[in-house]
């Protein structure tokens, strides 16, 4: 597994490559636009962005939506900007050669799942339709919210069964697994959540996996990130997942609290895990 971080980058994109390397991140994840804006990101930044990422040679680079979309939002006006939004960034992933383009299962009202699956599979497949070639869509679960349209792999095989494309890729957060139910926090329990993902045929459609430990109890749906090892999951539980035939030759970045000397000992932990 290729390590990384999700990087802040108050000073803009252009910090983005000296950051990855002062934490010793060998792949990022990171905003290219105002996470908090329906704005987008503009082509040109990204084309200057891309041009420095691929010289400065760190690794593979993943795109997360903006946090105002919801792909399965009752709310015909959101929705659409969502949609707008999606396919805006999608285009600049491509002008930058980006790895992958995230974005969460989305959620509607508690209740009825049927409406927000419908919405969630026409919205993912739009997206698709603009995502380029150098670029792969992937769908990110969510931590048991209510109204989700996918938390757990079962109901990620639906969704994905209802888009039916095979360019759709799954990224799996640990602990929104965690939150979710799975126990992530015993050996036994990760290999149980890896078979039942490749028993609904999606062990060859992860590509990248949010490496954060929980600050709450499993099964709490309480999506708060702590620093790995010091966690609910905990080390024993990230030793059995970073070692996993599935995750070998994808990419791992924390989203966690750690910043600076704290983040970059944060991955090399992880990276002492890996036998």
């Amino acid at each position: 597994m290729r390590v990384g971080a999700h990087l802040r980058t108050p000073g803009g994109l252009r910090t983005a490559v000296e950051s990855a390397r002062n934490v010793g991140a060998d792949a990022v994840q990171l905003f290219i636009s105002n996470p908090r804006a329906w704005s987008g990101p503009r082509l040109d930044t990204a084309e200057k962005f891309g041009a420095e990422w691929r010289e400065g040679g760190i690794g593979p680079l993943f795109v997360h939506a903006p946090y105002l979309v919801n792909i399965a939002s009752p709310n015909p006006e959101f929705l659409g900007k969502s949609l707008e939004l999606c396919q805006k960034s999608v285009r600049a992933c491509g002008v930058i050669e980006a790895a992958g383009f995230v974005v969460h299962a989305g959620a509607g009202g508690p209740g009825e799942r049927a409406q927000p699956l419908e919405r969630a599979t026409a919205v993912l497949q739009a997206i698709l339709s603009a995502t380029p070639d150098s670029t792969r869509l992937l769908v990110e679960l969510m931590p048991g919210t209510a109204g989700a349209v996918a938390s757990t792999i079962a109901e990620a095989a639906e969704l994905f069964q209802a888009v039916d494309d095979e360019r759709l890729g799954l990224v799996l957060d640990t602990c929104h697994l965690f939150v979710t139910g799975y126990a992530l926090d015993e050996p036994a329990g990760v290999e149980t959540l890896f078979d039942e993902l490749r028993s609904m045929g999606l062990a060859g459609r992860l590509r990248l996996m949010h490496i954060n430990d929980a600050k709450n109890e499993r099964g709490s749906r309480r999506d708060r990130h702590e620093v790995v090892g010091e966690g609910s999951i905990g080390l024993d539980g990230f030793a059995a997942i970073v070692n996993r035939p599935e995750v070998r030759e994808i990419s791992g970045v924390v989203e966690t609290p750690a910043s600076g000397e704290a983040r970059k000992a944060e991955l090399e932990r992880i990276r002492s895990l890996v036998r």
